[in-house]
C-alpha cells in the first residue's frame, strides 16, 4: 500500500536543476533544467498562477517533452512539414497561438494589482473558505496480507512487529523500516506526513483522538491489511493568517482579473465591430 491517507502537495522542480544541466535524454536529443523551467513558468503563465510538480509527475513530464522533441526532429527531417496540408494546419495552430497570447498579454492586470488592502479584504470576506480541517501528523508500520495464502505469514510478521514495540528501546522508525510493508513510507520509518481527518480512512480516523503524541495505536485491521498508527502531532481546525495566505489571494485575484479584462476587451470589441453574417452564401456550404 502507498500513502492512502496522503496528500501529496505539488513539488517545484527544484532550484538545482534550473542551471544548465542535462536533465534526461532520449536518442541524440537532451533537455536541461532551464528548459524545463522554461516549459513549467510558461505554463504557470497559461494557468494564472505556479503549476507545481510532484517528483514522479515532473519525470513524466520530462519524459513527454523528450519523446515531443524526438518526435518534432523527425518530423522535420522527413519533410512532414513541407506537406500543404501540414503547412495548412500548422498555420492554424500558429493563429490560434498568437491570439491567445495577445488575449493574455491584453489581459493581464497591472504590476502593483491587487494592492495589500485588496488583499486584506478579500481574506476578511473569505475566511471560511480557507479554513482548515483539523490534520494529523502519523507515522504507520503496514502489515500486508491482501494475498489470502499470506495470512499466515502476515500474522507471524504481525507478533513480531508488536514484540518489537513493547521492548523498553523500541524505536518506531526503525522498525518501521524493517518490516513495513508500505514501500513509500517505509524508507522515512512510516512516516505518513501530516493528514486531513477527512482524507483518513474510518477505522484508522476512529482510533485517533485516543491517542495522545508520540502514542503507538494498536494494530488497526482494514481490507489490505493491519495498520499500526504512531500519533506524531496533531492541528485542529484553524483558519491560516493573512501572511501565509497572502501570496495565494493575490494569484487568486490576479487571474480573476485577467478574466474580467479578457471579457471585458471582447465585449466592447465586438460592441465596435460586431459580426456580419450572410445566411444565403452559408447556406450554400450546408
Amino acid at each position: 500500500m502507498s500513502r492512502a491517507f496522503l496528500i501529496v502537495i505539488g513539488l517545484c522542480l527544484p532550484a538545482s536543476a534550473t542551471s544548465d544541466g542535462v536533465v534526461g535524454g532520449i536518442g541524440d536529443v537532451t533537455i536541461t533544467g532551464a528548459e524545463i523551467r522554461e516549459l513549467l513558468d510558461s505554463a504557470s503563465a497559461l494557468a494564472g498562477g505556479p503549476v507545481g510538480m510532484e517528483l514522479d509527475s515532473l519525470k513524466d513530464f520530462v519524459r513527454a517533452t523528450l519523446v515531443q522533441r524526438l518526435l518534432l526532429d523527425r518530423a522535420r527531417l522527413s519533410g512532414h512539414a513541407d506537406k500543404p496540408e501540414v503547412a495548412i494546419e500548422l498555420q492554424r495552430a500558429r493563429d490560434a497561438a498568437l491570439v491567445e497570447s495577445f488575449l493574455r498579454a491584453t489581459s493581464e492586470p497591472p504590476p502593483g494589482y491587487p494592492d495589500d488592502s485588496e488583499v486584506a479584504a478579500f481574506y476578511e470576506q473569505n475566511r471560511e473558505v480557507f479554513q482548515v480541517p483539523k490534520t494529523w501528523r502519523l507515522a504507520q508500520i503496514f502489515i500486508s496480507d491482501d494475498d489470502p495464502a499470506a495470512t499466515h505469514d502476515a500474522a507471524g510478521k504481525l507478533a513480531r512487529v508488536r514484540e518489537a514495540l513493547a521492548a523498553p528501546s523500541a524505536d518506531f522508525a526503525s522498525i518501521a523500516r524493517r518490516f513495513s510493508d508500505d514501500l513509500s513510507s517505509a524508507p522515512d520509518g512510516g512516516d505518513l506526513g501530516w493528514v486531513r481527518d477527512d482524507l483518513i480512512q474510518p477505522g484508522i480516523r476512529a482510533v485517533l483522538p485516543g491517542l495522545n503524541i508520540n502514542n503507538v495505536s494498536d494494530p488497526v485491521r482494514l481490507d489490505n491489511g493491519w495498520h499500526i498508527l504512531r500519533l506524531v502531532d496533531a492541528r485542529e481546525t484553524h483558519i491560516p493568517p493573512l501572511a501565509e495566505l497572502a501570496p495565494r489571494i493575490r494569484t487568486l485575484l490576479r487571474s480573476k482579473k485577467a478574466r474580467e479584462n479578457r471579457e471585458a476587451y471582447l465585449a466592447e470589441m465586438l460592441a465596435e465591430h460586431p459580426p456580419a453574417i450572410n445566411e444565403i452564401e452559408l447556406l450554400k456550404l450546408k
